[in-house]
């Protein structure tokens, strides 16, 4: 992204609360060694591990070697020997001031640490309230917050007021893991750097936008912070609002992160609020049931819970964005657990063509253009086109669509090549304090406002999740809600 600033300092250690929980397990230090595996950590860079599981160096070392086996399919011995020399542990609670001043021996001639929290958002502030207290957050050390930010609005502003107190904002890294993808990234790019969809992206040409995020998975044994969060706090708050500001955001001035940030906050403000009148026509909450995905049995929500709950596991939305630009053009957001497939995926729907010149024998081939921009399970962009189809054929000429692909995977693969992990992205940006792919304060509480207002006109109105099949797109009303406007989910 943005090259960093002339007067940030380049990190020279990292501290991973939570080493040995999930998330630093599957993604935090696999991104960290194919970091130092492309030659993209400093020298006399330090990575030290501190959960409260009692380890020492040596067996945290032989835990982390294990998981990048697991990862990778070889270990390269020269890096490894690099790595793991960089390697060290602290076992202790780190939400006191006692517990994080057993860190300071470990950090000892190391100015600019970065700490990494993959621990629960529960923790946060006693976390950097215990750095403060210990003296271990200089004027260059950086802090990263995984999401949730908060349950709420009121909570998010208490969470970011806490750490607040000992880290400035610039100091603050939201993380939203989506923001490292490089399909989202060249977002920016396809925008701004091409003369050709900059001056149509607007609601002169654009028909429609949808953004789906759909995961085969269950809630599972996680339903504890589930229950609390739901669909639409879960995932519509960060991951699907942040696509939706990418897409719907004006050209930046430059790439400093001020300025792209700027743009994004801009969009949430212009985000049209729920009203009570209107929620039951804009809007649909699901919860899955039995059923079968991927050919296996999959268990409803309410007994992966236990007892009856009204939490949603979808969520469909109609957004409007009251602004010069995208006045007209609904953008149609869903997400849900136990989807058929597991799909995140933009389709920006252009306006057809305003008459068509082909006749009768061409009427049913004449489509409308079509961006799809897909970022898991694999990242593509195609742009549909209409071409002849081949050959000769009685009373005019016959057309079909035909995708233009910018395969990241088919484009970059070869020898050595691999599928990058979206954390390296941002560990490099954090590394380097450039803030651009993370979420600023104002940011995150303009979407806690506007979700706030969903989660209120669907109490106002009393609307409770409707069932859907587990391995099917959702309840009927979700098709219902976009059928209303005569377009179609693309499936």
């Amino acid at each position: 992204m943005a090259q960093p600033s002339q007067d940030a300092k380049l990190a020279d250690a990292l501290v991973l609360f939570g080493a040995t929980g999930d998330l630093s397990r599957r993604m935090v230090l696999p991104s960290l060694y194919f970091l130092d595996a492309d030659g993209h950590l400093p020298v006399d860079f330090k990575i030290v591990g501190s959960a409260r599981t009692a380890l020492s160096r040596d067996e945290f070392v032989a835990e982390v070697k294990k998981i990048l086996e697991a990862r990778s399919e070889r270990i390269d011995d020269g890096v490894w020997a690099r790595f793991s020399g960089r390697l060290d542990y602290v076992a202790g609670d780190a939400t006191t001031k006692e517990g994080a001043m057993e860190l300071k021996p470990h950090l000892k001639g190391f100015e600019r640490p970065m700490y990494f929290l993959a621990i629960s958002p529960s923790l946060y502030a006693k976390v950097a309230a215990a750095l403060g207290e210990a003296g271990l957050a200089p004027e260059d050390s950086r802090i990263v917050l995984e999401k949730p930010i908060g349950r709420d609005l009121e909570t998010s502003r208490q969470l970011n007021e806490a750490v607040g107190k000992v880290f400035n904002e610039e100091r603050i890294f939201r993380i939203d893991h989506y923001l490292g993808k490089e399909t989202v990234q060249n977002l920016i790019a396809l925008r701004f750097a091409n003369t050709l969809f900059e001056p149509l992206w607007n609601n002169l040409t654009i028909d429609h936008v949808q953004i789906t995020v759909a995961e085969t998975e269950g809630v599972g044994d996680r339903w504890p912070y589930y229950d609390e969060y739901g669909a639409l706090r879960d995932m519509l708050q960060n991951h699907m609002l942040q696509l939706l500001c990418f897409v719907a955001m004006e050209p930046p001035a430059d790439m400093d992160p001020r300025s792209v940030r700027n743009e994004k906050v801009k969009v949430l403000r212009s985000l049209r609020r729920y009203t009570r009148s209107d929620v039951q026509a804009s809007s649909i909450r699901g919860q899955y049931t039995k059923g079968v995905v991927a050919g296996q049995e999959a268990s409803s929500y309410e007994s992966e819970r236990g007892k009856p709950t009204t939490t949603e596991t979808f969520v469909a939305l109609r957004v409007d964005i009251d602004n010069w630009r995208w006045a007209g053009v609904p953008f149609f957001l869903r997400t849900g657990k136990r989807m058929p497939e597991k799909r995140t995926q933009i389709v920006i729907q252009f306006k057809p063509v305003p008459h068509s010149i082909f006749g009768n024998s061409a009427k049913d081939d004449l489509v409308a253009n079509r961006l799809v921009i897909d970022l898991q399970p694999q990242e593509d962009i195609a742009l549909t086109l209409m071409n002849k189809l081949p050959g000769v054929s009685k009373g005019g000429m016959r057309l079909q669509s035909m995708p233009l692909s910018l395969s990241l995977l088919s484009t970059y693969e070869g020898p050595g090549a691999r599928r990058r992990i979206a954390y390296e992205r941002l560990l490099i940006d954090v590394l380097h304090g450039d803030n651009t792919l993370f979420v600023r304060r104002d940011e995150v509480e303009e979407a806690w406002r506007w979700i706030d207002g969903v989660a209120d006109a669907w109490a106002e109105a009393g609307l409770t999740p409707k069932p859907y099949a587990a391995g099917s797109w959702g309840p009927p009303g979700a098709f219902a809600l976009i059928e209303r406007s005569e377009r179609a989910w693309l499936d």
